[in-house]
């Protein structure tokens, strides 16, 4: 048993009692984007991480689950585990079929170990291009990764930042694989949402089989989370950027609260308070119903699909 390592300094831990949403989730509501931290004594974080989190585990994130009224989950692999699955498949398969996983794999990885991460309810893997999370992300050893799992019908996750994208997009576009965004390609909320540089990343979306996570908020915005005339509306200046998203590309767009919000200094969200974030950006109950079941379930559990 390995001894803990104190998390990196300066982080905050999760919210320890977050509130309850004044908006209630449809039944079927997905979390498509979250992850576990260990406990740490029984999944070491690997060596090479660029930080060392708070623990998170699944019990945690299922209370969450639980109290916010999602249904699902989809578990991504934290950077912080590196090529090590344990701690996210261990989470997949205790929830009792209501979690899906993203993983993270070499190029060397067997057509074995990915049969076996299928079994457990793994469907897809994550391509990680933020400079200060990762050394490098060679693009030979990506796609030799994403001919692998084509086969087994997963997908591709990528987080990259938006001014980025020029100098990645031909890549991205030669993957044999659908492809899912992680927070909308971090836009700088800063600049009109209907600019050139989103206006670029729409493109993007639209020409190709790529889906968007209209997800992290808190990481993206610069007003924050003050709420405005005292109601529930925290992280003003996103909003317009994933109410285009929803609009433009509704059979195309996911939702997820991004627990336990690794790297975070400044505030910690308050989870309830991010979904009531969700009417803002899905202002019909067709949209939300497209957003938080129908397109998950698609993407996750196809055989419910209606």
């Amino acid at each position: 048993m390995s001894t803990p390592v104190p998390k990196t300094p300066g982080w905050l831990d999760w919210h320890p009692d977050p509130s309850t949403p004044a908006f209630r989730l449809p039944p079927g509501a997905v979390d498509t984007h979250c992850h576990v931290f260990g406990p740490q004594r029984a999944f070491p974080f690997a060596p090479e991480r660029k930080y060392t989190p708070c623990d998170g585990g699944k019990d945690r994130l299922f209370a969450l689950r639980d109290h916010l009224g999602i249904a699902r989950n989809v578990i991504v692999q934290a950077t912080c585990h590196g090529a090590d699955n344990s701690a996210m498949v261990d989470a997949v398969r205790a929830s009792g079929g209501r979690a899906r996983g993203i993983a993270t794999v070499r190029p060397d990885v067997t057509e074995g170990e990915l049969k076996r991460l299928d079994a457990a309810g793994v469907r897809g893997v994550r391509f990680n291009f933020v400079r200060r999370l990762v050394d490098a992300s060679p693009h030979d050893d990506l796609s030799a990764i994403a001919k692998k799992i084509a086969p087994l019908g997963w997908h591709v996750v990528l987080y990259f930042e938006s001014a980025d994208l020029p100098e990645l997009a031909d890549f991205f576009a030669s993957l044999p694989t659908p492809l899912v965004v992680d927070h909308m390609g971090r836009p700088d909320v800063t600049r009109p949402a209907d600019g050139p540089e989103f206006s670029r990343f729409l493109r993007f979306v639209d020409a190709g089989d790529v889906w968007v996570k209209v997800s992290c908020p808190e990481r993206l915005s610069v007003t924050g989370p003050a709420a405005r005339d005292g109601e529930r509306h925290p992280y003003t200046d996103v909003v317009p950027f994933a109410r285009r998203v929803v609009e433009e590309f509704g059979d195309r767009v996911l939702w997820g609260t991004d627990w336990p919000h690794p790297n975070l200094t400044d505030h910690m969200p308050d989870d309830g308070l991010l979904v009531d974030h969700i009417p803002q950006v899905a202002v019909s109950a067709d949209l939300r119903r497209r957003l938080l079941v129908d397109n998950p379930t698609r993407l996750y559990w196809p055989g419910e699909a209606a």
